[in-house]
């Protein structure tokens, strides 16, 4: 990756943002003062869709800044929140309101979550972003290396994890009813994927900023076949099933067993070349990552699997529930995001552990309550989330590479698979540039 010096001023000026960064009709002067209350003063980044829950997620503080490239998607919100100071370009959102911004929510497509959180937490500001924390493993762990170095708290969307089922399933695992665990399956069923190709590329509307959408990736012509939503599907934009529901599936795992980085990444079921597409994200995959034993763990192999785990289920006599079946040595445990089910191998029920996890304050009021000094989030991505959302972006890109590769985490390399590095590492358009940390 090139790597390019560029002031913030001079970033806005190469890309003509600072004459067309806010919706009109905006005035910066209707932005809400710093509260003495201690209340945050926060900027969101995306406030439709997906964006609009979150607005509400920490509607209990300022929201003194919005920001989004989509005016119809945002409308409900920017007139919910009039007082807010409204954009269409995070960069001029942080040049005009910067000084009274202290944390960010960034509910973006995949695409676009690195650059306005490298630049929020570069100016020290803390960071709630969506999942996957980013577009490809070399900007998830750019981004976990700021975090640290700045010092900001930090909070990946993964909302399940505050679920009281969640902890029981990993209090189940953690006490030992089925053994020693050395396999884990985790799926996300359903088979979306494989779009049709555009075949209309009608004007752009006028609400959408079309070029500012597409930002840091290779620009291409509009078509409805993206936007609003469909853009999960194509590897320019989203990260399809994997990333849409990767972090929030293996988030089981990862908490239950204390895993970190896989040593090996790899296929349970090779692609054939027809289907690996260049352009768009699979109806079907069957991968694996293994695990050294570290942190209290065996070595473990983790399946991540776009399919259903029937045949799993099956295989281990294991009785279905949710998405996760963990195999030990004792019986089996089947864990989602509301609980869990165990069977030991004679058929019989183990009795659960007492509850030890602590009740969550609530998902957002974690970090809100981090941002004023308190403890860290849970999904923090130095600590937690930013190894969980590499695994999960490393599983696309041995499937898109046609094959596995071992995996050096602390130099971020692959080895074995020539065709892999260009899947771990992003390359910006022009202007898009940044300076490798």
């Amino acid at each position: 990756m090139k790597n390019h010096n560029k002031t913030r001023r001079d970033f806005l000026k190469t890309t003509g943002a600072v004459a067309g960064g806010y919706w009109l009709g905006t005035s910066i002067d209707d932005v809400s003062a710093r509260s003495a209350n201690e209340k945050l003063n926060i900027a969101c980044i995306g406030v439709g869709g997906r964006g609009s829950a979150n607005v509400g997620g920490v509607s209990s503080q300022n929201i003194v800044a919005m920001c989004d490239v989509d005016e119809s998607k945002a409308g409900k919100r920017f007139q919910e929140f009039n007082k807010a100071g409204k954009f269409k370009d995070y960069r001029v959102m942080f040049d005009k309101l910067g000084k009274q911004i202290d944390a960010v929510v960034i509910s973006t497509p995949d695409h676009t979550h690195f650059h306005p959180a490298r630049q929020a937490m570069l100016e020290g500001k803390h960071v709630y972003c969506e999942k996957p924390l980013a577009h490809s493993a070399w900007e998830i762990r750019q981004l976990t290396r700021i975090a640290e170095k700045m010092d900001v708290a930090t909070q990946l969307g993964n909302q399940r994890h505050a679920n009281a089922g969640m902890a029981r399933a990993v209090e189940a695992v953690q006490s030992g009813m089925i053994g020693d665990i050395t396999e884990v399956y985790c799926a996300v069923g359903g088979d979306r994927g494989m779009p049709a190709m555009p075949k209309e590329f009608p004007s752009i509307p006028s609400h959408l900023d079309w070029e500012l959408w597409q930002g840091p990736v290779a620009h291409r012509k509009y078509a409805p076949d993206y936007v609003p939503y469909k853009w999960r599907f194509w590897w320019d934009y989203g990260t399809g099933e994997t990333g849409n529901w990767g972090c929030h599936i293996l988030d089981i795992p990862y908490w239950a067993l204390g895993l970190k980085y896989p040593t090996r990444v790899d296929l349970d079921v090779v692609p054939t070349a027809e289907q690996i597409d260049a352009q768009r994200t699979p109806k079907t995959m069957k991968t694996r990552l293994e695990y050294k034993a570290e942190n209290g763990h065996d070595a473990v192999t983790l399946h991540w699997w776009h399919g259903s785990l029937n045949e799993v289920f099956a295989k281990h006599k294991a009785t279905k529930y949710g998405n996760t079946l963990f195999v030990g040595e004792k019986g089996t445990i089947s864990a989602g995001f509301d609980g869990y089910k165990a069977t030991l191998n004679d058929g019989s029920t183990p009795k659960a552990p007492s509850p030890s996890i602590p009740k969550s304050p609530g998902f957002y009021n974690e970090w809100i309550n981090a941002c004023k000094g308190g403890p860290r989030s849970t999904c923090d991505f130095v600590n937690y989330s930013g190894a969980l959302s590499e695994a999960v972006l490393l599983a696309n890109a041995a499937y898109r590479a046609g094959g596995g590769f071992d995996w050096d985490a602390a130099s971020l390399k692959a080895s074995g698979n020539s065709n892999a590095d260009q899947y771990i590492t992003s390359q910006f358009a022009k202007g898009w540039e940044v300076e490798e940390v």
